[in-house]
């Protein structure tokens, strides 16, 4: 990373306070836990940070900046950096100046909320199907989930994404019933960030490939069977917020995948890999397995992308 030191540690002593400085690597007291010994590893060749105490970390200064910076700390920091503002994704934004309507849409005129107290019976079944699949009370009430007994979506799970404004843009709904037909989704654009209203931009997010996939990762935006092009809201919104992600598709998706790790790489998005293998998506593994992948998920960059690629091709 191209930058003048001596006004990177100029803004990171204005942004983090005292520090002691090796080198390339300086040591301050943590932002995040807020250990009063200089644990927080901040390394400036490398264009990395991590906590030896909380294990806050990351591969770029940056966010570290704008989490805990102040607006005028971080143009400096873009100033010394490549990244003066987002003139280099010119074409990402190139219709940033005309006003884009949401999408609106009206969820099923039989949608019945699952996370009301009082239910009728016909709630019993899709509320057994959600148990078996791992979903808690907690889920329903987080995700809105509901269904519907009779009508178009008749024997559906129905989980309704919001936008940033408040209204349902879009919603999946999934058989527990015998139809064939697993989803039977709405008549509207999937070029949407499913429920954007409760995504947190500030921290690391996950992309996966459907709502029960999202439902396990936590932060987590499904692509719903789409992909990510450069005209998709979600990516426009990871490149914007310089969102770190991780990408866990499934298996069967290889490559799918790796077009989005393409595009992804294109605008220096922070990227990680989470091994999906032995599951049949994200859905199907528990909440701890999920998070122990995670942990163990592999950084991708340009320099091992095309590596990666071909040994996973072996």
């Amino acid at each position: 990373m191209g930058m003048n030191k001596t006004e990177a540690k100029k803004i990171l002593y204005e942004t983090l306070g005292r520090f002691s400085n090796k080198g390339s690597e300086l040591l301050f007291a943590c932002p995040s836990c807020n250990h009063r010994k200089l644990k927080f590893s901040v390394n400036l060749d490398k264009n990395a940070f991590k906590c030896w105490i909380c294990d806050y970390r990351g591969r770029n200064i940056r966010r570290v900046i704008r989490r805990f910076g102040s607006y005028i700390q971080l143009r400096k920091w873009d100033a010394i950096t490549d990244r003066t503002d987002l003139s280099r994704f010119a074409e990402l934004f190139m219709d940033e100046g005309e006003t884009k309507i949401e999408q609106k849409i009206e969820l099923p005129e039989e949608f019945v909320s699952l996370a009301n107290k009082d239910l009728p019976l016909s709630a019993n079944r899709p509320l057994r199907y959600l148990k078996e699949r791992g979903l808690t009370k907690q889920d329903i009430i987080r995700w809105k989930i509901g269904f519907c007994y009779d009508g178009e979506y008749r024997s559906r799970i129905v989980i309704p994404s919001f936008g940033s404004s408040g209204y349902p843009n879009y919603f999946v709904a999934r058989t527990y019933g015998e139809s064939r037909l697993k989803y039977k989704n709405p008549p509207a654009s999937k070029n949407i960030v499913f429920n954007d209203l409760f995504v947190n931009w500030n921290t690391d997010l996950t992309i996966v490939e459907g709502v029960f996939d999202a439902i396990v990762a936590g932060n987590a935006v499904p692509i719903l069977g789409s992909t990510l092009r450069t005209d998709s809201d979600l990516l426009k919104k990871i490149v914007r917020h310089d969102t770190p992600c991780y990408i866990a598709l499934d298996p069967d998706a290889a490559a799918k995948e790796r077009r989005i790790i393409q595009t992804l790489l294109r605008y220096d998005v922070e990227l990680y890999k989470i091994d999906v293998s032995g599951y049949d998506d994200v859905g199907s593994m528990s909440r701890e397995v999920f998070k122990e992948r995670k942990r163990n998920a592999t950084l991708i960059d340009r320099d091992n992308y095309l590596l990666l690629d071909l040994l996973s091709a072996v």
